[in-house]
């Protein structure tokens, strides 16, 4: 049975970039953006939750979010969660809501940001070579137990290094994407 499998690969490549581009919805452009708040976790109820599970999170204003937190017990929680989560956020509490205001960005911070693009684009494409690393030792593997022969190995290594460049590029183009909108704001 051949280990090479391109439709694995592709899947396995697309996986990295998407998860680069969830990661990258994460970093704060100075407009509110409820999807800055994915990461936030909650101690609730004796376990840690996500915060979308206890919270309804809303961006009422431009530079505003809201949390409307389900049970009133819990809005100290979800403070003490935002406050941990090192986004730079100062929650105000407000009833039941937590309210967040985004605050301006420095142009120091916009560097950082920038930065930290740059660092979740690295490891991506580090993902990415992974994925094409065990591609390509599985085509020696079929080619070493006579499944395919060494012209098949050389297309299909062809072919893995073309999905690899596809979306290496990719995920250059989210990250210049994303440190342009940071920086031009």
């Amino acid at each position: 049975m051949a280990k090479y499998d391109k439709a694995d690969i592709e899947r396995r490549m697309n996986g990295a970039v998407e998860s680069l581009k969830s990661d990258l919805s994460g970093l704060r452009t100075g407009r509110a953006n409820t999807s800055l708040l994915d990461p936030v976790v909650v101690e609730v109820y004796g376990a840690m939750m996500p915060l979308n599970q206890v919270a309804t999170v809303s961006a009422p204003e431009p530079r505003m979010l809201s949390v409307q937190v389900w049970d009133k017990a819990n809005v100290t929680a979800v403070e003490k969660g935002i406050a941990k989560s090192n986004l730079g956020l100062n929650p105000m509490i407000d009833g039941q809501n937590v309210r967040l205001p985004m605050p301006d960005l420095t142009q120091e911070r916009r560097k950082e940001l920038a930065k930290l693009a740059g660092e979740y684009g690295e490891k991506a494409k580090i993902a990415i070579r992974n994925v094409r690393r065990d591609g390509m030792e599985a085509l020696k593997d079929d080619e070493k137990k006579k499944e395919i022969s060494e012209d098949d190995r050389k297309r299909s290594e062809d072919e893995v290094q073309k999905l690899t460049d596809k979306y290496v590029a990719d995920t250059d183009a989210a990250v210049e994407k994303k440190v342009q909108e940071i920086l031009s704001q």
